[in-house]
């Protein structure tokens, strides 16, 4: 078993590839009461279009598959639901589907290893009939009518429209109502199949354990399946121009939201990029963004004083195979001014440059903030786990934010804070 440590947070990380290629991390946390399992198979939303390993024909299945996977693995052949067994024994059981993975977990205190028996036993042992695959469809439908009518998604969902024309991102994970009337028994096993083979997963452990005692434990648990070969995924390509710079809709909201988004090229896009490469671009990005319009930024003191915004946005830089874009929403009673003050507020720090004080002011409290991620089991395994999808190790933030230095981040800020790949998507009130 590989052992990883970082002095700065003092944790390490045992991780081991195991002969049917499933990759486990096991991060001790010794004199935790809490214990956190996550799950996950590198599939999301995104992967509607690819070829199964040892077949040359390209396999397209309808939107929304990878959800509704994640919803049907709980029922069981014996008729009970997993969710229910997990939540009798006392543990705290979910799980969730983003573009880019498919993940299954649970944290409890007690009755850990029944707990860890049921979650094995039901991801590797999917139950799809043609009647339970037609009762979900109206849970799921619902769920997406319920969606389409939620504020904080549709300004989200329609930025992101705005910025892409043909990658699959601009598509609700859940799929649309049309889309997931196409799905049946066979197309779930086909993706369960291919997708949820050991060798395209992880699983993450956090609490206090001894590893190589859990490992054996997760080894014991395990079918007997051989790892496959590389999944070809296909997506279209995607054109570097957004669709448009504005959009908006009307819905009943007390305040009016907005989001901004910034598109940016994939990381494939670039020759030679490294894992060192992503993550160092993920921390002056996430600089940037506070230096522009963090909390104590000139922007932000603005903005909150005149009325116009009553707290700080949310800001994130989502990225994953075949997209990236820098994302900004909040409420706002004049989305239009924060967008204009926004556009603004960048140019003038492309032209006058990063102050270096502020620059060292905000990349501290960056480091701050990574640290403290490491205070709690459930955000340890998730972050581990979305991480390892996307090639990185998450210490490597740590390791990395040092080598971050104003010129780079400058570099970074007049490649992707271009101000014709920025878009505004606004919910007004009705």
């Amino acid at each position: 078993m590989q052992v990883i440590e970082n002095m700065k947070v003092k944790e390490k990380l045992y991780i081991e590839k195991l002969d049917n290629g499933l990759s486990v991390m096991i991060i001790p946390k010794k004199g935790i009461q809490k214990k956190y399992v996550i799950w996950g198979t590198n599939y999301g939303s995104n992967d509607s279009k690819f070829v199964v390993p040892g077949d040359t024909e390209i396999t397209e299945v309808p939107d929304g598959v990878a959800h509704f996977l994640e919803h049907k693995m709980f029922e069981q052949k014996n008729g009970k639901n997993s969710l229910d067994v997990l939540t009798e024994l006392g543990a705290d059981a979910n799980a969730y589907t983003t573009n880019d993975h498919t993940a299954y977990l649970f944290s409890c205190t007690d009755n850990f290893y029944e707990a860890l028996d049921e979650l094995m036993d039901y991801v590797q042992n999917p139950y799809f009939t043609d009647e339970n695959v037609e009762k979900e469809k109206g849970i799921i439908s619902q769920e997406i009518m319920m969606y389409d009518d939620y504020p904080d998604w549709k300004v989200y969902m329609n930025a992101v429209q705005a910025m892409y024309s043909d990658f699959p991102i601009r598509i609700d994970t859940a799929g649309t109502v049309e889309t997931i009337s196409h799905i049946d028994k066979e197309v779930l096993y086909k993706c369960y199949n291919t997708f949820y083979n050991p060798s395209n997963m992880a699983m993450v452990v956090c609490g206090d354990f001894e590893p190589e005692a859990m490992l054996a434990e997760i080894k014991r648990r395990l079918l007997n399946i051989k790892a496959s070969g590389e999944i070809k995924r296909i997506y279209p390509e995607e054109p570097e121009n957004i669709v448009k710079d504005y959009v908006e809709q009307n819905m009943e909201v007390s305040r009016p939201l907005y989001a901004i988004g910034i598109k940016d090229k994939p990381f494939e896009d670039s020759k030679n990029f490294t894992k060192e490469d992503i993550v160092k671009k993920h921390i002056a990005i996430e600089i940037l963004l506070n230096l522009i319009f963090g909390e104590s930024s000139d922007l932000y003191k603005k903005l909150y004083n005149d009325g116009v915004i009553m707290s700080n946005p949310s800001m994130d830089y989502e990225f994953s195979r075949g997209y990236a874009f820098v994302l900004l929403s909040g409420q706002s009673k004049d989305p239009k001014k924060v967008y204009e003050e926004f556009k603004k507020a960048v140019k003038t720090i492309k032209e006058k440059g990063i102050v270096e004080g502020d620059f060292n002011r905000i990349k501290k409290t960056i480091y701050g903030d990574y640290i403290k991620e490491y205070n709690d089991v459930t955000d340890i395994a998730r972050m581990f786990l979305a991480d390892y999808f996307k090639g990185i190790n998450s210490f490597d933030y740590i390791e990395q934010i040092g080598s971050v230095n104003k010129d780079y981040t400058e570099q970074i800020l007049n490649e992707v804070f271009a101000e014709n790949k920025m878009v505004l998507s606004v919910i007004n009130s009705k």
